[in-house]
C-alpha cells in the first residue's frame, strides 16, 4: 500500500496534464476565484490549486494526509512568494478551532475521503457561521443507467485510484449543515464514462449546526514566503 501511494503521488501530476489543460485548470480558476479571507484547503495533494489564488486570499492553509502527497506539497508551497500553512492532517479530523476560516476549498477530494459526512462536518465546525465551501467533486450521477454503471464499477475505480465514483456528495454536503447556494453539474472529459459526472458550485455553512471538538491529529507545519 505504501509503495502504490508514492507511485501515485509521483505521477499524479503527469496523468492529469491534459485534463488539467483541458478542463480542470479553467474549473478551478472559476471556482477559486471567490476565495477569500482566511482560506482552508483539505487534501491538497500536490498543490494544483496555489496558481488559483488571488490577492482577496488573506491567509491559505493547506492539510493534506498522505506523506507521499505531503512532501511534493511541501516543496511547492516552497517555491510560493505567498505565506502558506502546510498540515499532515485528515479531512475528517482538522486540528483547528471552530469559526476559524472564511472559506473552504475541496477539490476531487470528498470522493475519497474515508468518511464523507464526517469530513463535510468537519468543514462546516471550522467555517465560520455564513461561511463558504467550494467544491469540485466528481459525483453519483442522476442518470439511472450511469448511475447503475458507477455503482458496478466503483470496487475496480478505488482499487485503480483509491476513490468513490458513486458517492452523493450533493446530498451529504446538505446533510452536513450547508446551505448549496450555487451548483454547475459538468461532464468531465478524457475519463471513463463511469467518472463522468461532477459538480462545482458553492455552499454556505448555515449557524447553529456544530459537530465534536475534533481529536487530535499529527500536524507539521510549514511556511513559506
Amino acid at each position: 500500500m505504501g509503495l502504490r501511494k508514492w507511485f501515485f503521488a509521483a505521477t499524479y501530476d503527469r496523468q492529469m496534464a491534459r485534463l488539467e489543460r483541458e478542463q480542470l485548470g479553467r474549473l478551478r480558476e472559476q471556482l477559486l476565484g471567490r476565495a477569500a479571507g482566511r482560506v482552508l484547503e483539505i487534501g491538497a495533494g500536490t498543490g494544483v490549486n496555489l496558481p488559483y489564488y488571488g490577492p482577496p486570499v488573506e491567509s491559505l492553509t493547506m492539510t493534506e494526509p498522505e506523506r507521499p502527497m505531503l512532501r511534493r506539497l511541501e516543496r511547492r508551497v516552497a517555491t510560493e512568494r505567498r505565506p502558506v500553512t502546510v498540515l499532515r492532517a485528515p479531512a475528517e479530523d482538522l486540528p483547528f478551532e471552530d469559526g476559524a476560516f472564511d472559506v473552504a476549498v475541496s477539490t476531487l477530494v470528498l470522493c475519497g475521503v474515508n468518511d464523507q459526512p464526517r469530513a463535510l462536518r468537519e468543514l462546516h465546525r471550522v467555517l465560520r457561521p455564513g461561511g463558504e465551501l467550494l467544491f469540485l467533486e466528481h459525483v453519483l450521477s442522476d442518470d439511472p443507467s450511469v448511475a447503475r454503471l458507477q455503482n458496478r464499477m466503483n470496487g475496480v475505480n478505488r482499487f485503480v485510484v483509491g476513490c468513490d465514483c458513486n458517492r452523493p456528495t450533493l446530498d451529504s454536503i446538505g446533510g452536513a449543515g450547508f446551505d448549496v447556494s450555487h451548483v454547475d453539474h459538468v461532464t468531465l472529459t478524457k475519463v471513463p464514462r463511469f467518472v463522468r459526472p461532477g459538480v462545482a458550485g458553492t455552499a454556505t455553512a448555515s449557524p447553529g449546526r456544530r459537530s465534536a471538538q475534533p481529536q487530535t491529529v499529527e500536524a507539521a507545519p510549514h511556511g513559506a514566503s
